[in-house]
Parts: C-alpha cells; sequence; structure tokens
C-alpha cells in the first residue's frame, strides 16, 4: 500500500469512528434491521416530503376563524377596513360561505371565494378556536375531514422552547440565519444554515436501508444504498446521508447509462465501461470508490429502466398515454384563470408512485424508502392573491391525485404505507407589505395518508393580535409584524414521523440535535397511528 493509499485509509477509518448514528450504532441498527427484514417481507413504509420554496404564507393557508382571530386578521390583511386612507391591496381572503366570482379578477379574493371550515376534534388547547382553509384547497379539505390528512400548527427550527423574551434575550441561542430562504431550507432539511453534508431524511435512511434486501445478493449494496433516498426532483441535503446516496431520476423518466440510454450509447461500450468500472485494481482508494460509485450509479440505472411501469398505466395514468403533459389526470385548472395546465407536482408524485411500484415489479424487497418532490412559487412579496392561489390549487390537486393513486395501487391500497408532509422555507408576515407578505418563521404545515390520525389540528395554533400603535403584538405567539413564533419544532416533527418508520428513539436523539431541550413527553406530536 502506497503512502498516499495508507493516509486515506486512515482518514476514511477516522471518519467511519465519527459518523454517530450512521457508525458502530448504525451498524448494530443495520444488523437487528437485517433481522428484522426477514421476518416481515409485507412491511413496506415510505415518507414523501413535499417542500414548498420561498416561503408558504402560513396564515392563508389554514386560519383561525373564530369571531375574534378574524377580527385581527382582517386588520391586518386587509388595513383599508381599519384605515380608508391606506392604498393597500386586501390579501385578506373572504368569509366562510361566500360565492366565488368567476369574473372578479384573478387576483381578488372574490375570485376564489369564501375560506373552507374544517373540523376538529375539540382539544383543549383549542377550546373555542374555529378554522378554515384557503379556498384553492377543497379536496384537501375533504381528505381532511374523511381522517386521511392532519394539520400541524405553528411548526418551526427551534433550538429549544422559546418565548417572546427568550427571543428578545440576546443570551438565548436561537436558530442560526432566521429569515434568510438558503439557510432556512437547509435549516428544515439538516438543521443547520446553507452548506450541511447530510439532513434528517437521509440520516433515517442510513439507519433504515438495512431493511431494504434483494432477492439477488449481487443487487444488494445498490439497493440498500441508491433506493432507500429517491427524489425525481433536484437534490436536496434531506435526502443526504452518510451511507445512502440519494438517487436522482427525471420527473418522468430514468436517465439512461446502457444501450438504448443516453451516456454510453450502445450495448458494446456500455459493457466495456461496466467491465473497467469493476475492476478495482486502482492502488488509491479515491479511485477504487470512483469505480464503485460510478459502477453502482450505471448498475442503478440498469435495473430501474427495466423494471419501472410506464406512465400510461392505471392508477397513476391513462393506457396509451406516453407523455406526461399529454396525461389527464396531471391536469388541473387554474383558479385565477380557468385555463387548464398539466401540474409540475402531480408530475413527480405519478414518478414516486411509479418507483414505489418498481419495488413490487422488480422484486427489490424494499421496506424503507424516503423521496422528496418540490414545488417553488411560494415567495409571494408582491401579487399574492393570484400567485398563493395558484400554488395552493397545485398543492391541493397533486396531493389528492397521489392519495388516488396509492388507494388504486397494482398490489393493493397502499396510502396506511405511505406517508406524505409538507414543509417550507418558513411561514410569513401577519401584516401586509402592500400586495403580499414578507419572511417569517413558524407555519403550519399538512401531514397525509392512512396511518395518520386525520380531523385535527396538532400542535398549538397561535394566538391572533392587533399591533397597537408602535407596531407590538400583544399576542404570545407573533413577532415584529406578526411573525409567528414557533411553539413546535421541527426536531418534534421529524420524530414522530421517525417513529412511525421504525426508527428507535435512541437514533433519533442523535440524528435531531435539539429534541432533548424539549419534554420527553412532548416528543410525539400524536398525529401517527
Amino acid at each position: 500500500m502506497s503512502q498516499a493509499s495508507r493516509r486515506a485509509f486512515l482518514q476514511q477509518a477516522a471518519t467511519l469512528s465519527s459518523l454517530g448514528a450512521a457508525g458502530p450504532l448504525g451498524l448494530s441498527l443495520l444488523s437487528m434491521n437485517e433481522a428484522a427484514a426477514q421476518s416481515s417481507p409485507n412491511d413496506y413504509k415510505a415518507l414523501v416530503c413535499i417542500f414548498l420554496y420561498g416561503g408558504n404564507d402560513a396564515y392563508n393557508t389554514v386560519l383561525a376563524t373564530d369571531t375574534d382571530s378574524w377580527t385581527h386578521y382582517v386588520n391586518h390583511r386587509n388595513p383599508a377596513s381599519r384605515n380608508a386612507a391606506d392604498t393597500s391591496t386586501s390579501i385578506a381572503l373572504m368569509p366562510a360561505g361566500t360565492t366565488p366570482v368567476s369574473g372578479a379578477a384573478g387576483g381578488s379574493p372574490a375570485r376564489f371565494g369564501g375560506v373552507l371550515p374544517i373540523n376538529h376534534a375539540g382539544r383543549a388547547v383549542h377550546s373555542g378556536r374555529q378554522f378554515a382553509l384557503h379556498p384553492a384547497l377543497p379536496q384537501i379539505q375533504q381528505l381532511h375531514q374523511s381522517g386521511r390528512v392532519a394539520v400541524l400548527a405553528n411548526v418551526g427550527p427551534l433550538t429549544r422552547p422559546l418565548t417572546k423574551a427568550d427571543y428578545s434575550d440576546v443570551r438565548i441561542r436561537k436558530p442560526a440565519k432566521l429569515f434568510s430562504h438558503n439557510d432556512q431550507q437547509s435549516t428544515w432539511q439538516s438543521f443547520q444554515p446553507e452548506g450541511a453534508g447530510n439532513g434528517w431524511g437521509g440520516r433515517m435512511g442510513d439507519l433504515l436501508m438495512g431493511l431494504n434486501s434483494s432477492n439477488s445478493a449481487s443487487n444488494v449494496d445498490i439497493i440498500r444504498r441508491s433506493f432507500t433516498c429517491m427524489t425525481p426532483s433536484s437534490t436536496s441535503v434531506w435526502l443526504s446521508g452518510q451511507s445512502v446516496m440519494q438517487y436522482q431520476t427525471g420527473t418522468s423518466s430514468i436517465a439512461g447509462l446502457g444501450s438504448g440510454g443516453k451516456v454510453y450509447g450502445n450495448a458494446r461500450l456500455f459493457t466495456a465501461m461496466g467491465n473497467v468500472m469493476a475492476n478495482h485494481s486502482a492502488d488509491n482508494l479515491y479511485a477504487r470508490d470512483h469505480q464503485r460509485f460510478v459502477r453502482r450509479a450505471m448498475d442503478a440505472s440498469s435495473l430501474l429502466i427495466e423494471k419501472i411501469p410506464v406512465i400510461g398505466a392505471p392508477p397513476w395514468g391513462n393506457p396509451g398515454v406516453t407523455n406526461v403533459y399529454n396525461e389527464p389526470l396531471l391536469q388541473m385548472t387554474v383558479p385565477s384563470t380557468g385555463t387548464t395546465s398539466t401540474n409540475p407536482l402531480a408530475i413527480q408524485l405519478q414518478m414516486v408512485a411509479r418507483l414505489i411500484e418498481t419495488n413490487r415489479l422488480g422484486g427489490f424487497g424494499i421496506r424503507r424508502q424516503l423521496f422528496m418532490v418540490s414545488l417553488g412559487g411560494f415567495d409571494t412579496h408582491d401579487n399574492q392573491n393570484q400567485v398563493h392561489g395558484d400554488r395552493l390549487a397545485q398543492l391541493n390537486h397533486a396531493m389528492a391525485y397521489f392519495d388516488m393513486v396509492l388507494g388504486n395501487m397494482p398490489g393493493g391500497d397502499m396510502r396506511s404505507q405511505v406517508t406524505t408532509f409538507t414543509a417550507s422555507d418558513f411561514g410569513r408576515t401577519f401584516t401586509n407589505n402592500g400586495d403580499g407578505t414578507d419572511h417569517g418563521w413558524g407555519a403550519h404545515h399538512f401531514i397525509m395518508g392512512g396511518a395518520v390520525r386525520g380531523t385535527e389540528v396538532y400542535g398549538t395554533f397561535p394566538q391572533y393580535s392587533t399591533a397597537n400603535a408602535q407596531g407590538v403584538f400583544g399576542s404570545p405567539d407573533q413577532l415584529q409584524n406578526g411573525v409567528m413564533l414557533p411553539t413546535t419544532s421541527v426536531d418534534q416533527y421529524a420524530y414522530t414521523l421517525g417513529r412511525w418508520m421504525g426508527v428507535p428513539q435512541s437514533d433519533l436523539l442523535t440524528i435531531l440535535p435539539n429534541l432533548n431541550q424539549f419534554n420527553e413527553s412532548a416528543y410525539d406530536l400524536g398525529f401517527m397511528s
């Protein structure tokens, strides 16, 4: 072994010793998972994260509509209601029961009609409160009422429980770089600002990949490392692990590397390149790692291309359709214009469903998977009524489509085996900036699936208030400009999802760095059965 190779080996050994959950503890869990995999062949679970890039306006997504809350809401979302001289465009939604006005301007609340009331079981913390959804979310309203969607209120990154006084105290640690898009996207996904190397989804994947085995011993490593964390969207830190490598597909196809594929244009060249990559004679450890990486990518691509079902097959598509942009199930009506458009989020979720079915068709033996899809356009500093309403309509259509598909999968109803949840950079301000809203902190999110305890609002919904002449809000839950101070942490959100996936509490404590700052009885938020 050369000196360079020896140094590389020692560096890799040192890295392994510092991996924490993915090191000895992870290897121990891996062994347990392998044993569990042999005894529970039909135990499949998947998490699907829908990330709403830009910072979704939670105040207009899930609303408190009891009389006191609605008064404060209108005061700040429609400032002209208090001051006739104010020229701000109203971003206050219409009261429940208001009929949509089809001829109204696309950027007006009247175009969408009244908010959609939702029931809740009456948890003591929400006694006397009433809630509703944006009028662009009628199918999510139905899913909530049917028990397959829950709302988690006022969740965001926290290093510990915080009060307004704590927030103003410079001695108390808060999450770094609040209100910054890139940093808060990363913090939601990894608990660190931009530049993090792995996320909590990938770390869970590290621990769970031992459950993913194949009938073919030669494919085990490929399946575990490449197919545990997958995305038909752009790669993300959330899916990045220390052992698993997120696999990025196209939105509707697999990027081919071999014959009939894209990079190596014919079978002979593909085979020759595969033989080169399989020859691990290189003396340098990094060169051998590169060879294994490329070989694994080639094999993974071949496996998926061979087994993935076609676009035009029920339940995700209509027979004969070969282009997603011609698939009626992926099309929706844009509420602000009344035109028909193909939904990019639904396209991604169609691909997720096809990848889930690939596991069954290919006999891959995968029992735990994590997927990430995304939708942009939520940074609504202006033209909020139209832009936000149209984005929520895409979310509404896509989630309902995915629920329908999962309920009719070729191998049987999979809604209880797949849990879908939303996340975003941050919420937005309660105040109206003239035609939109600015960056916030806490926000409300949806969780969907057959294993979800739906028809409920979990966490603690914020108290609304009206700012005084100095711009100070009286509510303990609202900071400057009415920004929500989170009362539930992303760590708790992730813990509840992780426990459902089967990750032990001891391992979640290593993945979720702030969890032990909260009361242990509050780790699990209760929205999963």
